[in-house]
């Protein structure tokens, strides 16, 4: 699909938000959504993908920032895949693809906030987009995922060890870049020195502040 870069596009508010887990970068991306009156796509990506493939939504789910999902299916399901399933060549690239369109979509059709899934890279030739990712010290992603979870503190230390090595994989298989570091982005924040809240408006001040730039450039 080609992203249409004329002048409608440019005057829209695309925001694309990478996040450690339990950083509450999901809150500070709803945040950003409302301030600036955008649609904001979390897991809803992966219905609009769906629809885009006419293919369930649980193989998104499956798949969603987690590289390897399809071979852990052909290992488990492997003699119920119809072989057409194969000539077809729907492989995980096929679902970064239809997720890729699905974004791409939405991204011409208003101006939005994307929480995760590439989305940066997959909008890099959009003018004026801002790449954020949000961090948070350990202590504190801990904390929140243990509250959302009902785990134990060591339980959620595994949950975001391994999770966050998903998320790597996933980002810098199809990007090219380096997942949560710095040159990846147009800006990182610590939501631990001035909460989600104060985190959300920081970052709504920034883009604020870019915005009046390009327009003065």
């Amino acid at each position: 699909m080609i992203i249409n870069t004329t002048n409608d596009m440019d005057k829209k508010i695309i925001i694309t938000v990478g996040r450690q887990i339990g950083s509450g970068g999901h809150d500070v991306a709803r945040m950003l959504a409302e301030m600036f009156g955008c649609r904001f796509y979390d897991r809803e990506l992966l219905n609009l993908a769906a629809k885009e493939s006419g293919f369930s939504e649980t193989f998104f789910e499956q798949n969603d920032e987690h590289k390897g999902f399809f071979k852990s299916i052909f290992q488990m399901h492997g003699s119920f895949i119809d072989g057409a399933f194969y000539r077809n060549e729907f492989s995980q690239e096929s679902l970064f693809k239809f997720q890729s369109d699905a974004i791409v979509r939405a991204a011409s059709e208003s101006s939005c906030v994307f929480v995760g899934r590439c989305a940066d890279y997959i909008l890099r030739d959009i003018p004026g987009k801002v790449d954020v990712f949000i961090t948070a010290d350990i202590d504190d992603r801990i904390a929140r995922v243990v509250e959302r979870k009902g785990c134990s503190r060591e339980q959620a230390a595994k949950m975001i060890a391994n999770g966050e090595s998903d998320r790597a994989s996933y980002y810098n298989y199809y990007t090219g870049k380096r997942w949560g570091h710095s040159d990846s982005y147009d800006l990182c924040v610590n939501s631990s020195i001035l909460g989600i809240e104060g985190t959300a408006k920081f970052i709504e001040e920034f883009i604020k502040r870019e915005n009046e730039e390009n327009r003065n450039n």
